[in-house]
C-alpha cells in the first residue's frame, strides 16, 4: 500500500509540471496579428531622366592621300650636272628647291644671241623712228602736197616695231629654257620615286622623277545612309578628328573639305573629304600622318533637340521600363533614332523626370509593385527616403 501511495504521487507531480510547461509556452507564443509583415516587393535602382540638346559625332575611316601626285619630267634637253642631295626616294624638299640642274651653256648663249638680237631691232625701230621724223618734217614745210604713207616712213616703223617685239619673245623662250635647267619643285614634296642620275642625257617630257604634294592631304570617307540623315546641309568647314590607334597611333585636327556629290552604286554610301593641312609637319611639330595610313574620322553632324541618352542594355526591343508615380512596373515603346557607341538616343516614348528602371526584377510585369533602393517603407506601404 505503502508502494501504492509513492506512484499515485509521481504521477500527480508529472502532470503538474506539464502544466506549468505547456502555460509558459503559451504565454511566450505571440499572437497571430502580433506576427511581423514581411515586404515581398522586389527592389530596383532608378534614375530620374532629363532631356537634352545632343550634337551628333558622326565616325568613319579612311585611307590618306596626297592632295596632288606629279609625274615630274624636263623640260630642256641636256646633260644632267647636279642634283639634290634630298632628291631620293622618302626624301622631303620645299617648293621651290632645286631638285637637279641641266647644263647651261647652250642656253646661256641662247640668251646672249637673243639679247643681241633684240639690241638690234631696238636700233633698228630707233633709226626708222629718225627717218619718220624727217619725213613728216619735210611734208609739214610743203602742205599742199598729198605725201603718201610709205613717203611718211609708217610700214618701216611698222616693221622695225615687230623686229623688235619678235626679239622680245626669241629672248624670252631662251630665257625660261636657261631658267628650265634648274628643276625646282612645284610644291613642298615627298619623293616617291627617282629615275635620273648625274651624267643622264635627259630629252624634253623625259620622266625623272615622281612626287607627292605634302602641303595638304586627303581622306576620302564613305557615310552610310543612316549616317547621312544626321549630315549638316552644308558640310564644308566642319572640323574634324584624325586618329590612329596603337603603338605609334596619333590624333590630329582636320577639316572637312567637300562633299563628292555623288551616292556610290555599290555601297550606297555618299563619301566626303576630310582635308589635312601639312601632314608631315614640315612646318609644325605635330605628328606625322604618312600617306596610305588607314586612320578614323570623327566630325560633328546635326544637333538633335530634345533627347534622352540611355545604355543599350536597358533598352530590349525597343522598350525601356519605367516606376511610376504609384511605384508600379511599365514598360514604354521608345523610337530610337540613332545608336552612338554603348548608347541609345531616344526622341519619343519618354518624358522629362520618368524614372527609368535600372536594375529590373527576374521576371517584370506591368503593374508589378517594386521598392525603391534607398527608400523605406512605412507601415501603411508607402515607400518614404
Amino acid at each position: 500500500m505503502h508502494r501504492a501511495l509513492k506512484k499515485s504521487l509521481v504521477v500527480v507531480a508529472i502532470l503538474v509540471a506539464t502544466g506549468v510547461v505547456g502555460s509558459g509556452i503559451m504565454a511566450t507564443a505571440k499572437k497571430p496579428d502580433e506576427t511581423k509583415q514581411v515586404d515581398t516587393r522586389p527592389i530596383v535602382e532608378v534614375e530620374s531622366l532629363s532631356a537634352s540638346d545632343h550634337q551628333v559625332l558622326l565616325t568613319s575611316y579612311g585611307e590618306v592621300r596626297p592632295l596632288e601626285n606629279t609625274m615630274l619630267a624636263a623640260q630642256v634637253s641636256g646633260e644632267v650636272v647636279s642634283w639634290n642631295k634630298r632628291f631620293v626616294a622618302g626624301g622631303i624638299v620645299a617648293r621651290g628647291e632645286i631638285l637637279f640642274t641641266i647644263e647651261k651653256d647652250n642656253y646661256e648663249a641662247a640668251v646672249l644671241q637673243s639679247e643681241a638680237e633684240l639690241a638690234r631691232a631696238q636700233a633698228a625701230l630707233i633709226e626708222e623712228q629718225a627717218q619718220q621724223q624727217v619725213a613728216k618734217d619735210e611734208a609739214a614745210r610743203t602742205p599742199g602736197v598729198k605725201r603718201s604713207a610709205l613717203f611718211l616712213r609708217e610700214p618701216q616703223v611698222l616693221s622695225a616695231q615687230a623686229a623688235v617685239k619678235s626679239a622680245e619673245a626669241a629672248l624670252k623662250r631662251a630665257q625660261r629654257d636657261l631658267d628650265n635647267c634648274e628643276v625646282r619643285a612645284p610644291y613642298d614634296a615627298l619623293i616617291v620615286s627617282r629615275d635620273v642620275g648625274q651624267g643622264q642625257f635627259v630629252s624634253p617630257g623625259t620622266k625623272v622623277a615622281q612626287i607627292n604634294n605634302i602641303e595638304t592631304a586627303e581622306i576620302i570617307v564613305p557615310i552610310a545612309g543612316f549616317d547621312s540623315a544626321f549630315l549638316p546641309n552644308n558640310v564644308s568647314g566642319i572640323a574634324a578628328t584624325i586618329t590612329q590607334e596603337g603603338l605609334g597611333g596619333f590624333t590630329r585636327t582636320a577639316v572637312v573639305d567637300r562633299d563628292l556629290g555623288i551616292v556610290d552604286s555599290a555601297t550606297r554610301m555618299s563619301n566626303l573629304v576630310i582635308r589635312v593641312e601639312d601632314p608631315y609637319s614640315v612646318h609644325n611639330q605635330q605628328p606625322k600622318v604618312k600617306f596610305g595610313s588607314y586612320v578614323q574620322v570623327q566630325f560633328t553632324g546635326q544637333t538633335l533637340k530634345e533627347i534622352f541618352r540611355l545604355p543599350q542594355e536597358l533598352v530590349n526591343n525597343k522598350t525601356v521600363w519605367v516606376v511610376n508615380n504609384e511605384n508600379l512596373l511599365e514598360p514604354r515603346k521608345v523610337q530610337v533614332v540613332r545608336e552612338e557607341n554603348e548608347f541609345f538616343l531616344i526622341n519619343d516614348g519618354l518624358d522629362s523626370d520618368d524614372r527609368i528602371v535600372l536594375t529590373l526584377p527576374e521576371y517584370p510585369q506591368q503593374g508589378m509593385e517594386v521598392r525603391i533602393a534607398g527608400q523605406v517603407s512605412t507601415p501603411t506601404g508607402n515607400d518614404q527616403l
